[in-house]
């Protein structure tokens, strides 16, 4: 398996080495040339399978030199031991055909540490293998940088620095970046939003004198390795409904679009997914470009669910590279004309190719807090503010198909939005006492201006691998 970029103008790369890059040098987001197709037969076969042995099995094709695939099944057997429930990612009914995946299980209580877990896994073996040091640097908008951290922390050839936007996350997440001490984590508290962090992040790695002076390497969802390692959930959650013999959609709650881009990618291996729904909040460009055939960002809303509280929607660019028949100047001429006038229109053919799979549905404030009561109200069961769009999305879905069943994935534990529960229900979940405890201890973070250049000169200052 080879990969190139989807603006065409990088190097084709082998698997370990689009692990380390992330973002490719001319600005373009790495795809396989073709998705490995998996037989009804062995989709079949994953039932009643551990869920880091469907992942070795599924993973395994992507990957390019043999002594990788040799070594991935000890990687997905460790990724997930530190798990909280045996199935890893559960599912529950909470209504006629309505299914809640539960995707919040691992050590950071986010959808994040399922790939996350397995990338620093991933990641250290390659850089053990070939004596490197690493910097890893990322943007989140609430739950990656605590994945990136728990996942790398401590590993001695990566230091990593976590860009995220200040005053805009919650105390939890922001504390489970902020109260960890390993010395080879840094975070930085952004005065921007998130779209601020994501666009210095992807012109740090288009800064090829800077990428190679500190061994730059990407775990946000531009890196293909976090995707394809979350493809496997659509695949165990869709074979525990009776896949391949039975139809299912997913709704998904998406900001930067990664999350949903892997449930594409199952569905293009062979998992039979009727319908893929798209569930924003306010910060709607999913739901807008879908309708209009118009990709075009707008100020940033600042909601109950803040790791949807994006605009720039990176992982849309792999699906548009595929909706424009993997033509790369088309793609390259879509993203100029974002950079330069903020906005680019879909061609018809590519836009009839993406309503063929997805839908896509925004979900306002209210409506958010009127499906957690309603959730709880009915079902009993708590839903944090980001999976109740998804919930309130497959809901909508159901009403137009109530015979194909939709799972909607539940994206962290709500005890991280203590107060948009509270405004609810009337109560607050409590968290986990092994996460509790963690985030007692003093924060360490520092509060930078939006501006790369001093961006740039923080993580030079502290990087191991620029002194290397």
């Amino acid at each position: 398996m080879r990969y190139l970029s989807t603006r065409g103008e990088a190097a084709q790369l082998a698997f370990d080495d689009v692990l380390l890059a992330g973002l490719a040098t001319d600005g373009g987001l790495y795809a396989p040339f073709a998705y490995p197709h998996v037989a009804p037969k062995d989709i079949a076969a994953l039932a009643g399978v551990p869920y880091a042995d469907a992942a070795a099995r599924l993973i395994a094709p992507f990957l390019t030199e043999e002594a990788s695939r040799a070594a991935l099944p000890a990687q997905t057997a460790a990724a997930y031991t530190s798990f909280r429930h045996r199935a890893i990612a559960p599912l529950t009914q909470i209504a006629d055909n309505l299914f809640v995946l539960e995707l919040f299980h691992g050590p950071t209580l986010a959808f994040k540490d399922l790939a996350m877990q397995l990338l620093g896994r991933m990641m250290n073996d390659v850089l053990e293998k070939r004596n490197l040091r690493a910097t890893i640097v990322g943007a989140t908008s609430g739950d990656t940088g605590a994945a990136a951290i728990e996942a790398f922390r401590g590993l001695p050839r990566v230091d990593v620095f976590i860009l995220y936007p200040h005053g805009r996350v919650s105390d939890v997440q922001r504390r489970q970046m902020t109260t960890v001490a390993d010395e080879n984590v840094h975070t930085i508290a952004l005065q921007g939003t998130f779209d601020d962090a994501q666009n210095i992040l992807k012109r740090l790695f288009r800064n090829q004198t800077f990428r190679e002076r500190v061994c730059l390497a990407g775990v946000n969802s531009i890196n293909w390795a976090r995707v394809v390692a979350q493809m496997v959930y659509y695949f165990t959650s869709g074979v525990a409904l009776g896949a391949p013999h039975r139809h299912v959609s997913f709704a998904v709650p998406t900001g930067n679009f990664g999350d949903v881009l892997a449930g594409y990618i199952a569905k293009h291996m062979g998992l039979p997914i009727e319908r893929l729904i798209v569930a924003t909040n306010a910060n709607d460009i999913l739901a807008r470009a879908l309708a209009t055939g118009r990709y075009e960002p707008r100020g940033v809303t600042q909601t109950q669910s803040p790791s949807m509280d994006i605009q720039l929607s990176s992982n849309f660019e792999r699906l548009f590279f595929d909706a424009c028949a993997r033509d790369h100047a088309a793609v390259r001429a879509a993203f100029a004309s974002l950079d330069q006038s903020g906005a680019f229109e879909i061609p018809a053919p590519a836009l009839s190719a993406i309503r063929a799979e997805f839908d896509a549905m925004s979900v306002g404030e209210a409506e958010t807090t009127d499906e957690i009561a309603r959730s709880w109200r009915d079902a009993g069961y708590v839903l944090d503010p980001h999976t109740a769009t998804g919930v309130r999305a497959a809901r909508a879905r159901l009403a137009q198909d109530p015979a194909t069943p939709v799972i909607a994935l539940s994206t962290a534990h709500p005890a991280k939005f203590p107060e948009a529960i509270e405004r609810a229900i009337g109560h607050r979940p409590r968290l986990p006492d092994a996460l509790a405890a963690k985030l007692e201890g003093p924060e360490r973070f520092t509060v930078l201006e939006n501006d790369e250049a001093r961006v740039a000169a923080f993580i030079s200052e502290r990087a191991r691998a620029a002194a290397a």
